[in-house]
């Protein structure tokens, strides 16, 4: 049988409608719909299931209706379960939730029929090490951000790439991002726009005291530590802008390519650029 999750962010005016066409859709064409709580409150016959245990479910793919930030969640949720992703876009930007309100019954079409094309998108896999151990293990689809939890103050880091020292920054904050990420944080700290299915990384320094720190691309291969030199306040590693995660001074966290992908649908005849050209207003041909 076939199964579907929606996934829906609280709090937009247009979800009552959308998630009903979504679910008529779906439950027309033969598939069984589960949907977490903020959904089930306009769809209340479907199946309950929360984003943190859709791996479990293991729905042939998951709608997502909001924001890159409620995709970014199910993301992190799905990717180990190899579950793709459509992403419906209710927010105001939205460079991973591509597919427009008007678009979703022929997105919908297009994954039924199999037609529908796949991106595949890298994480980042991050190791917090203190003293030589291993604290814990963390995945980011966009990026990993070390900077000061409160006031902003310079910190100063230590970057490594495959062993070779980098350099000595001292800035608000050092970013580590995905292709995917490149047009998230990153590229609001002056960072480049990597295509999706470019091999590399991106470390972008934020507000660097030294104008010449600039942004580095490095190959996805590379292993990077950024260690805490001096932070003088709390620090966090933070995740997708998401999750944060305590660090003290000494603490490096080590960043590589994780095993695992997520799968993002994309409609068919639709390429990275013309999404980077919509979204950002380079205007038309």
């Amino acid at each position: 049988m076939k199964r579907a999750a929606i996934i829906s962010k609280k709090g937009k005016p247009e979800l009552g409608r959308i998630v009903n066409e979504v679910r008529s859709w779906l439950m027309n064409h033969g598939y069984t719909v589960l949907a977490d709580s903020v959904t089930r409150e306009f769809a209340p016959e479907c199946e309950p299931a929360e984003r943190e245990v859709l791996a479990q479910k293991k729905p042939d793919f998951v709608i997502v209706l909001g924001g890159d930030g409620t995709l970014l969640s199910v993301a992190r949720t799905v990717a180990v379960a190899e579950i793709p992703i459509l992403g419906v876009n209710l927010g105001s930007l939205g460079f991973l939730t591509e597919v427009r309100q008007d678009e979703i019954a022929q997105a919908l079409g297009e994954i039924d029929a199999g037609r529908c094309d796949i991106s595949l998108r890298s994480l980042l896999r991050c190791c917090i090490l203190r003293d030589g151990v291993c604290l814990s293990f963390h995945e980011a689809l966009n990026d990993i951000v070390v900077h000061q939890s409160e006031l902003a103050r310079i910190t100063d880091f230590e970057v490594l790439v495959n062993g070779a020292f980098v350099a000595n920054y001292k800035a608000d904050g050092l970013i580590v991002a995905t292709p995917t990420g490149s047009t998230a944080y990153s590229l609001a700290a002056g960072g480049p726009v990597l295509a999706p299915d470019l091999p590399g990384f991106v470390i972008t320094p934020v507000a660097p005291h030294a104008l010449t720190n600039r942004p580095l691309v490095v190959p996805d291969n590379a292993v990077i530590h950024v260690t805490l030199k001096d932070s003088r306040e709390h620090a966090l590693l933070t995740l997708d802008g998401q999750h944060g995660v305590p660090l003290q001074d000494g603490d490096t966290v080590q960043c590589k390519i994780s095993e695992l992908k997520v799968k993002l649908f994309k409609l068919a005849g639709r390429s990275f650029f013309d999404v980077l050209r919509t979204k950002l207003k380079w205007g038309e041909r």
